[in-house]
C-alpha cells in the first residue's frame, strides 16, 4: 500500500448515527473521495456479520472487516483471524447468567441468539441500535455448536469486574452503560487491526482509527492515529491524537480533511 492510509471505522456512534440510525451524507462523502484518492477503508466493530446491516450506502467501499471485536476477521471470502472463546468459559459464562439472571447474547459466524432474554436488549439493540432482525425466541442450542467469538452481557461495570476474574482466558470491552462484549483474551479491535495490517501488507503507522466507545480503546491506541468522535465517551478522547466532531456533526469529513486523507 506505500504511503496510502489505511482507514479503521467502529460503526455505531461513529459510522452510523445514533439519531438517525444512518450514515450521513458528509461520511459517504468522505468516504468515497478517500478510496477516490487510494485510501483502504476498513470496519472495526464489535457488531457480528450476522447484525452488520446498516452499511449499504458505503458496502462497496469497504476492503475488510473486524468483527466481534477482532475475534472474527475476513476479507472477501477469505478468513484472516477466527479467535474463538473456550467453550468451558462460554458455559461459565452462561451459568454465571441463570445464577445472576442477566441476558447474554451469543455470536457465532452465522448466529445472534439471545440467552434469557430481557427487556433491556429490546430496548438497546432494536431501538437504539435499530437491530430489525433482533428474534428473541431463536433456539440456544444449533448457536452452541458453532465456535461462539462474542457473548454481549448486560450488567454494570461493577459485575463486570467481578466476572472478569473468574474467566481469565477473556476480555471484555465495555460500548454501553447496560453492555459490555465478552470475547477471548487473545482477541480485541486493536489486534484485529494489526491482523488486518499484516494480511493486506500496510504499516500500521499508516492506519487512522475512529471509534466512540470503550471497546475502541485498543485500536484507538494501536493505530498510527487514533481518532474519537466528538460523541465519544470521555476516556477516548483522552487516548486519542485527535478528537474530531460528533458523527451526526460532520465528523469523519472533518477529520479526514484534517490528516489530509481528502
Amino acid at each position: 500500500m506505500s504511503d496510502r492510509y489505511a482507514l479503521f471505522f467502529d460503526i455505531d456512534g461513529t459510522l452510523v448515527s445514533f439519531q438517525t440510525h444512518e450514515i450521513p451524507p458528509s461520511t459517504i462523502f468522505a468516504l468515497t473521495q478517500a478510496k477516490a484518492n487510494g485510501a483502504k477503508v476498513y470496519i472495526a466493530t464489535g457488531r457480528p456479520i450476522t447484525i452488520i446491516t446498516n452499511l449499504g450506502a458505503i458496502e462497496h467501499l469497504i476492503d475488510g472487516y473486524v468483527t466481534t471485536n477482532g475475534a472474527y476477521c475476513f476479507v472477501g471470502d477469505e478468513v484472516v483471524r477466527s479467535e474463538p472463546i473456550a467453550p468451558y468459559d462460554v458455559q461459565r459464562i452462561l451459568a454465571d447468567a441463570d445464577r445472576h439472571d442477566y441476558p447474554c447474547i451469543i455470536c457465532s459466524a452465522t448466529r445472534f441468539v439471545v440467552y434469557n432474554p430481557k427487556e433491556v436488549v429490546d430496548r438497546v439493540f432494536r431501538h437504539q441500535l435499530a437491530v430489525k432482525q433482533l428474534d428473541l425466541t431463536l433456539p440456544v442450542t444449533p448457536a452452541l455448536e458453532e465456535p461462539i467469538y462474542q457473548l454481549t452481557t448486560s450488567f454494570d461495570e461493577a459485575y463486570e469486574q467481578k466476572l472478569m476474574r473468574q474467566v481469565p482466558g477473556c476480555i471484555s470491552g465495555r460500548w454501553h452503560p447496560e453492555f459490555t462484549d465478552i470475547t477471548s483474551a487473545t482477541a480485541d479491535k486493536g489486534i484485529g487491526l494489526a491482523v488486518m495490517a499484516a494480511h493486506e501488507g500496510f504499516d500500521i503507522a499508516h492506519a487512522i482509527a475512529f471509534g466512540d466507545g470503550g471497546n475502541d480503546s485498543t485500536m484507538i491506541r494501536q493505530a498510527g492515529i487514533g481518532v474519537a468522535m466528538g460523541n465519544a465517551i470521555d476516556a477516548l478522547k483522552t487516548e486519542a491524537d485527535y478528537v474530531t466532531t460528533s458523527v451526526d456533526d460532520d465528523g469523519i469529513l472533518n477529520a479526514l480533511r484534517h490528516f489530509g486523507v481528502i
